[in-house]
């Protein structure tokens, strides 16, 4: 085997295992409080920015330059001056608008800034894998404090599609204290990883014919990367789990959450999304608790910002709702929560829609809490916006072959959407 090919080797079994984000492990002991909107997260988020010492990791799809986001960008450059690590990482798609703002608002203080997947030529589109994006909205500092939501980098009344609004969209995020925080770094570290590596690693391999220094230089960065960011194990009781969906080795670990949820659940099941279109064994999950008696309420978009979401969404209401499933759709605000409950101890809040994106192609982040408290919070929130919220009560209408019909060709455009994406199967 050659020299270059040899090292090229070593470099892609280190890059495998620095990009690796550990399984869900579940642990207690944690301190996981919920918060709504972006008025409620960026304050903690800017309070912890401040209180760092050593490190802060930060992977968000969207990163804005309004006065919330630039507030946020100024405090992770006050950060860096002072010496505090400062990594981070944005959707090459999500914040392409505001990259050059970014870069001049971070880079100049020392902030490790990259880009997954970056768009900034035509021709990046024809690169395998750009279907795939980074969707996860995760902080970490110094192992004291993370952050995992959906809630993007961006005022709660500005849609990058519809301009500023009254009211704030609807959204969750949950800032968390104890032995689940180094989950949340090893995830944030891990993409930021990636999309370092793949921005340095070519151009270094250009240069092995003539020496191996640059690879061996990439090769003990990451092994002293890693190394500063090993995790801690814990053996106190179940409490709560953090959740990714990678394309690696946790592919459908998200979706296998929700729909083991829903296959035990006994008295209630709420879900919270803006975009909805599940495939056939997550139907099937929710059809099922629906007819054994569970109480089972969607909340979906009422306000629209994609149409074409809408249309997937509407598609199966029918099928569900013959079979008793509840359907809301929220109208105050645009509805931007990933979160549901079951029962009176189950509880999710993250970035990981119930739609092909989210459960097969977007890297997404959720945790998961087993906890009465916590899930009683999240129910108060979620009564709320359900009363807010008109029921979908029409008489249906596509149980015949007009619904069928529609299904059909939502799911031929979801399988045509998935194979240039690269994933096979049905859905």
């Amino acid at each position: 085997m050659s020299r270059g090919r040899e090292l090229l080797l070593m470099g892609r079994r280190a890059m495998r295992e620095l990009t690796r984000v550990p399984r869900p492990q579940t642990v207690g002991g944690n301190r996981i409080e919920l918060l709504q909107g972006g008025d409620a997260l960026f304050p903690q988020m800017l309070q912890a920015f401040a209180e760092a010492e050593r490190e802060i990791w930060l992977a968000t799809y969207i990163f804005h330059d309004d006065p919330s986001a630039l507030a946020l960008m100024q405090a992770l450059a006050d950060a860096a001056r002072r010496g505090v690590a400062v990594h981070v990482v944005v959707d090459g798609f999500g914040s392409k608008a505001t990259l050059a703002r970014l870069r001049e608002q971070l880079l100049p203080a020392g902030v490790m800034l990259e880009v997954f997947r970056p768009l900034e030529r035509w021709w990046a589109w024809l690169q395998p894998g750009q279907l795939r994006r980074l969707h996860q909205k995760l902080c970490a500092c110094d192992d004291r404090v993370g952050f995992v939501g959906g809630i993007n980098l961006i005022d709660d009344r500005l849609d990058l599609n519809h301009g500023w609004g009254d009211a704030p969209r609807l959204d969750f995020a949950v800032a968390l204290h104890g032995p689940l925080v180094p989950s949340v770094l090893a995830a944030a570290r891990a993409v930021w990883a990636r999309a370092h590596l793949a921005s340095s690693w070519r151009e270094e391999m250009r240069t092995v014919a003539r020496s191996a220094q640059p690879v061996r230089r990439t090769l003990a960065w990451m092994h002293d990367l890693r190394a500063r960011t090993a995790l801690p194990t814990h053996d106190e009781p179940v409490r709560a789990s953090f959740v990714v969906r990678d394309n690696l080795r946790q592919r459908r670990a998200i979706e296998r959450s929700y729909v083991n949820a829903i296959r035990g659940a006994t008295a209630q099941v709420d879900i919270a999304v803006p975009y909805f279109y599940p495939g056939r064994t997550f139907r099937r999950a929710l059809r099922q608790a629906a007819r054994r008696g569970v109480q089972v309420r969607l909340l979906l978009q009422g306000k629209i910002d994609y149409r074409i979401a809408a249309l997937a969404a509407r598609a199966v209401y029918d099928e569900l709702r013959g079979h008793g499933v509840r359907i809301y759709e929220y109208t105050p605000a645009f509805l931007h929560a990933k979160v549901a409950r079951v029962d009176g101890r189950w509880a999710t809040v993250g970035s990981s829609n119930i739609d092909p994106l989210s459960l097969l192609l977007n890297l997404e982040a959720n945790v998961i809490v087993d906890d009465p408290g916590f899930n009683r919070a999240l129910g108060e929130r979620l009564d709320v916006a359900f009363a807010a919220s008109r029921e979908v009560d029409e008489p249906l209408r596509g149980q015949g072959w007009r619904g069928w019909i529609g299904r059909a060709l939502v799911a031929w455009a979801s399988a045509l959407y998935l194979r240039l994406a690269g994933i096979g199967g049905r859905y």
